[in-house]
């Protein structure tokens, strides 16, 4: 789905996606794009963040509160690091700024294809990670901890099945960028940092409970099983 206002940016990312065997639908604003995808569960959602009735913000913000995991690659004009991070906060997979390359707007779009839903072959033979009680389930995208489920952006469960697949190996920020997008010359340290962050959120809520996401300052992150004695008390 391509949900953008701008009527020749839209035939162009159309035009391209269905050069690649996509089957597009096009939206004009922001509630629009919403009832579709409710309507459609579209495999990924290209979306321009200046639209009319609800803008791309809001659209983002809707869907992940009912927990669509559909992935969303931006589009946007604002450029400044905390318009973009925003958008990442929110749970945008990628982004990209205007005006843009329709060549690697594709390239984006086949890698979180890629990403987010791999062959059913190399799925089914992904075994279930855990983590003391922190379990991610490949197959069927899912997270949990101490047995209830936790809601994961797609960004969000590539990191950690990433770092739960090397329990207590330190990640480099640089090194979860490639698991984000395969690539990362176009973006910034902080988009990790983002990530790390909302994860922390949702995998630690409880007041004391022991960190499973450690910092490691100067090199990057790692997870640790703190019944193993590897984390620390947060509060």
């Amino acid at each position: 789905m391509v949900a953008e206002d701008d009527e020749k940016q839209a035939e162009l990312v159309r035009r391209y996606l269905e050069r690649e065997g996509h089957t597009v639908t096009l939206v004009r604003d922001g509630r629009a794009a919403v009832e579709e995808i409710r309507h459609r569960a579209p495999d990924l959602l290209v979306l321009d963040v200046m639209m009319p009735k609800t803008d791309g913000l809001d659209v983002l913000r809707i869907l992940r509160a009912e927990t669509y995991e559909l992935p969303v690659l931006m589009l946007t004009a604002r450029s400044t690091e905390d318009d973009l991070l925003l958008g990442l906060d929110l749970g945008a997979d990628d982004y990209m700024t205007k005006p843009y390359s329709p060549r690697e707007l594709m390239a984006r779009v086949r890698t979180l294809l890629r990403r987010t839903r791999p062959p059913a072959a190399r799925e089914a033979a992904e075994p279930v990670l855990a983590v003391g009680t922190l379990v991610i389930d490949p197959h069927r995208h899912e997270v949990s901890v101490d047995g209830a489920r936790v809601e994961c952006t797609p960004g969000e469960f590539r990191i950690l099945a990433a770092m739960a697949a090397e329990p207590g190996r330190v990640f480099t920020r640089q090194r979860l960028l490639e698991e984000l997008h395969g690539y990362a010359r176009y973006i910034g340290d902080r988009t990790v940092d983002v990530h790390i962050m909302n994860l922390r959120k949702k995998i630690e809520p409880a007041p004391r409970r022991p960190a499973r996401l450690l910092t490691v300052f100067g090199v990057g992150y790692k997870l640790a099983d703190p019944a193993k004695g590897a984390g620390r008390a947060v509060s």
